[in-house]
């Protein structure tokens, strides 16, 4: 097999993966494309053992997430991306090892932040309750 060979029989291969969105291993999952392991997922793509999750896309170990992309070892986190093993993320991109961020960027094991900021865990909650309405209506 020479060079042109190799990328002939590569871009087939992509090309009959492309045209099949088969979820191997996959139960119980709606409107899902591309998955593998996953369980009660709903409209997620290119995810490998996530579970419920919604709207998900490229994404990892996620358990009860929604909208997350490119992130790995999530748990009740949404709107975030390129993220890892992290809780409790909302609105946060390249977040590792934290739990209970919001609206975050780049932090690394930390918690109760607030747009980078740190909180005191009751004062967070506090927060996070005044902006609930006001994020939800966008």
């Amino acid at each position: 097999m020479d060079a042109r060979e190799f990328k002939e029989r590569l871009a087939a291969l992509e090309r009959s993966f492309d045209a099949e969105p088969i979820n191997t291993n996959s139960h119980h999952v709606d409107r899902c494309s591309r998955c593998s392991s996953c369980v009660f997922c709903t409209g997620c793509e290119r995810c490998h053992r996530c579970n419920y999750c919604t709207d998900c896309t490229s994404s990892t170990d996620l358990t009860h997430c929604a909208r997350c992309e490119s992130c790995h070892g999530l748990a009740n986190s949404s709107d975030s991306a390129s993220c890892s093993r992290s809780a409790y993320l909302v609105l946060c991109r390249d977040c590792h090892e934290c739990n209970y961020c919001l609206g975050c960027v780049g932090l690394v094991r930390a918690d109760f932040h607030i747009l980078n900021e740190p909180f005191e865990r009751s004062e967070y909650f506090a927060v996070l309750k005044r902006l609930a309405g006001p994020l939800s209506r966008g």
